[in-house]
């Protein structure tokens, strides 16, 4: 299996040095992250996500199907992950490596079963027929962080997407394309961020919110704090390396929530502005209207 080139023995000895004198290569102090740009597609469902040199991009699909036996009254909803070689040389298609793999448990555990989305609301007939949602994350450039960037785009596409309305008359159940009604959102509980810390030194006594991937190769631990901007837990993942102290991990939570509201915000706003933008002469409302009717 190819491996990803590793920085060379100076390499580490600078990047260690300057985060010993509180500096960090890009000028970024510890608790901040770099820039972050969130981009919708034509179609609903669509979200380009960059932070920095990181882009990741997530689309929404949906499709009727069989719920499953043991969950009749329940809808379907998967997360699907792909590191490709265009990201990194050391990602094959078809053989997962260890990041596609923590990468995929760690979007499982912040969105999906975080009940961030109502799967009860995909149901159209109990243990006949229901909508599967499925969200394909394609990892388009790796410079560091990927799960943060992931997960928001996650959130972003999910949110963003639009399923087509249906009836239900007589027993038999029909699907609305976009032209004969407008498409409707998901119905969505709350919204999840990964906020990731990785710590440095001998003992981890230095913290870094959004590592670089030059950082990254240096770190001795890292921590994912999923939550909302309610500051509701979804789970934290402390990978391996050295041990953190409780207090610091209480200080890297603090901080972990004001970020996510700020994440919660961006988003917010972006999808008003899109909105926006696909209403330019107010026939949204209409639509709606039509459905209602």
């Amino acid at each position: 299996m190819p491996r990803e080139a590793e920085p060379s023995l100076n390499e580490r000895q600078f990047v260690l040095k300057a985060l010993e004198e509180n500096l960090r290569l890009d000028g970024r102090t510890f608790d901040k992250y770099r820039a972050l740009a969130l981009t919708f597609g034509d179609e609903y469902g669509v979200a380009d996500v960059t932070l920095g040199r990181t882009r990741v991009l997530a689309k929404t699909s949906a499709e009727v199907t069989v719920p499953y036996a043991d969950r009749p009254l329940d809808g379907i909803f998967t997360i699907t992950t792909e590191l490709s070689p265009m990201a990194s040389p050391a990602f094959e298609i078809n053989r997962p490596t260890e990041t596609e793999i923590l990468l995929s448990r760690l979007l499982e555990k912040t969105v999906r079963r975080s009940g961030a989305m109502d799967t009860e609301s995909l149901c159209l007939v109990a243990g006949q027929k229901c909508w599967s949602v499925r969200v394909d994350v394609h990892v388009l450039s790796h410079d560091g962080n990927l799960t943060d960037a992931a997960c928001f785009a996650v959130v972003a596409a999910l949110r963003h997407f639009r399923k087509p309305d249906t009836s239900m008359e007589g027993g038999v159940l029909t699907v609305y394309t976009p032209a004969e009604r407008e498409p409707v959102p998901l119905s969505w509980l709350h919204s999840p961020f990964c906020i990731t810390w990785c710590f440095f030194g001998d003992e981890g006594q230095m913290a870094l919110l959004d590592a670089t991937w030059s950082e990254e190769q240096v770190r001795v631990g890292s921590c994912t704090i999923s939550l909302n901007r309610h500051g509701e837990i979804c789970q934290i993942a402390k990978l391996g390396g050295t041990p953190v102290e409780a207090v610091a991990l209480l200080q890297c939570t603090n901080v972990a929530l004001t970020k996510a509201k700020e994440f919660s915000t961006y988003l917010d706003k972006k999808l008003a502005e899109d909105a926006k933008r696909r209403d330019k002469d107010g026939l949204m409302a209409e639509l709606s209207a039509e459905n209602d009717r």
